[in-house]
């Protein structure tokens, strides 16, 4: 049996990706500044990995305090840049049922990351899935205090090489910059925002 390392989890990695883009698809080079974005991802052993429980307390329990490090390491890597978009995700070993990923991203672990990004009152794009070792995962990217501002619809594709073991969880949290360069579908934008709800 592995032994807790942080809080009440068995951590065995950490990972911080970061990709800055300067042009888009076709080479037209960035409206403005590069969009930077960055996962920040926790390799977790899964305390319920080969069984079923009606109660999953084991994961949810400490996940604030897991949110509070993912806060202290997506400011570590912004370095000073603002976040305006985030999205969240799961990748959930063999041995453990996708319930278990979808344990770990409830609003008590994403309300620590919402306020080391500055607050955010949209709710918090999600995906996630089983799969062994080296599997991609699309992680989703919305603005984070408006839903239907389109420039900022987006994706991360990332993947870890040697996890999920069948017996961990990978939890995911992806954040970017800005929005798409040269995003031109209309819609709101981002300085007209007017964050009353969390969609406008």
């Amino acid at each position: 049996m592995s032994e807790a390392n942080f809080a009440g989890y068995h951590i065995r990695k950490w990972y911080t990706q970061i990709e800055d883009t300067l042009a888009n698809e076709t080479g037209a080079l960035a409206d403005g500044e590069p969009v930077r974005k960055i996962v920040v991802a926790a390799a977790v052993r899964n305390p319920y990995a080969d069984r079923f429980s009606e109660d999953l307390d084991l994961i949810i329990a400490d996940s604030p305090k897991l949110g509070e490090e993912f806060g202290r390491r997506i400011t570590e890597a912004a370095a000073g840049q603002p976040i305006v978009s985030y999205g969240k995700a799961c990748l959930v070993g063999t041995n453990g049922e996708y319930e278990h990923g979808n344990a770990f991203l409830t609003a008590v672990f994403a309300d620590p990351v919402r306020d080391a990004v500055g607050g955010g009152k949209s709710w918090v794009p999600s995906t996630g899935k089983r799969g062994a070792p080296g599997t991609a995962i699309d992680v989703p990217l919305a603005h984070k205090d408006a839903l239907y501002v389109r420039s900022h619809y987006d994706t991360f594709t990332v993947t870890f090489t040697d996890t999920p073991a069948p017996d961990e969880v990978v939890v995911i949290f992806a954040f970017a910059t800005r929005g798409r360069l040269h995003a031109r579908l209309g819609g709101i934008k981002a300085d007209e925002i007017q964050g009353q709800d969390g969609l406008h």
